[in-house]
């Protein structure tokens, strides 16, 4: 089996990459490397450096490539720069998809596995939160990955493409062997930003309000090892190559920690105080995200393995520790 992985040199698609061909399989890389690193990139992988959006490009490489399925990742994804810049988001993303699928349909693969968000759902109704529950997202990064969805739906509808979109909550943590990670410019994720204090890259890490309805009265995320989001795409691709039909699944850990927790755990983790200031909320930021993965896990075969919050800080850390830069000094 032979899988294209795009955005396969950042950081889910990177470990996804290792554990397909951990898995036996052959894959292709495509990444622009606007936010992915060549050092990320696995030696027993194809690569080709370019864009989903450059469909002469993309034509290329299927002709080249026997693709049995594509796994995209390819997007940008930060959700402040998505309010401040949002053509931006409808250019890569939408756009990219589109042409994509384009190429896709023309080249005859009908295969797909997405990268979607729980930012697709905004503000939740209720915790956990289901697959069926409604979307509307508060920011252009999760309108455009909802927009991805309906365009894999009405695609699949008119030339049979099927698909399954993911959407995943907190990605975190970094491989067991300590080669790839998390390493982001800028970094705007809890758990690289907690750890760039004993590594001595910041004073102090903030909290964004400490007055949400939550136990300790911070935020509450549900935080999923890469490593596991990996796993599950894997299955998602396998869902489709025993021609099972176009689905949406949720994937998290069901359980919720508070910032306060996260904080507490890699103090435990890196021996290190870890000084942390409570400033003023952040707009948007709900209180409570947990995602119930009960549907992955039944139709999937989905497990978690890497649930504990200790084990996932861990493992970021001994990346973060020995790469401090990212893959700067490698």
């Amino acid at each position: 089996m032979k899988i294209l992985v795009l955005g396969g040199a950042g950081y889910i698609g990177s470990h996804t990459v290792r554990e397909l061909i951990k898995s036996g399989s052959q894959v292709v890389i495509v990444d622009n490397l606007e936010t992915g690193y060549k050092e990320a990139v696995h030696p027993d992988a194809a690569f080709y450096q370019g864009d989903i959006r450059d469909r002469a490009f993309m034509d290329h490489v299927f002709q080249k490539e026997s693709i049995d399925g594509v796994i995209h990742f390819a997007a940008n994804s930060l959700v402040g720069e998505s309010m401040t810049n949002p053509l931006k988001y409808y250019d890569n993303n939408l756009y990219g998809t589109k042409v994509l699928l384009d190429s896709m349909v023309a080249n005859h693969i009908d295969k797909i596995v997405f990268s979607s968000t729980a930012a697709t759902y905004g503000e939740p109704e209720r915790i956990p939160i289901l697959e069926t529950d409604p979307t509307e997202p508060t920011n252009p990064y999760g309108e455009t990955k909802l927009s991805m969805e309906k365009m894999m739906k009405w695609t699949n509808q008119a030339y049979g493409v099927r698909y399954v979109a993911l959407r995943y909550f907190n990605a975190c943590g970094a491989d067991a062997s300590g080669n790839i990670g998390e390493a982001h410019s800028p970094e705007t994720h809890l758990i690289p930003l907690i750890l760039q204090v004993p590594n001595g890259q910041r004073d102090k890490i903030s909290i964004y309000g400490e007055d949400y309805d939550t136990k300790d009265g911070t935020c509450v995320r549900d935080y999923i090892h890469v490593t596991d989001l990996a796993q599950a795409h894997i299955l998602a691709m396998k869902y489709l190559m025993d021609g099972k039909e176009s689905a949406i699944f949720n994937l998290g850990n069901g359980v919720g920690f508070t910032v306060k927790e996260v904080i507490e755990t890699a103090r435990k983790v890196t021996n290190h105080p870890i000084p942390a200031e409570v400033v003023s909320r952040r707009s948007g930021d709900p209180a409570k995200l947990i995602a119930s993965s009960e549907k992955a896990k039944k139709i999937l075969g989905w497990n978690p393995e890497h649930a504990d919050l200790e084990e996932i800080i861990e493992s970021a850390w001994n990346w973060h520790r020995n790469h401090p830069h990212g893959y700067k000094n490698i």
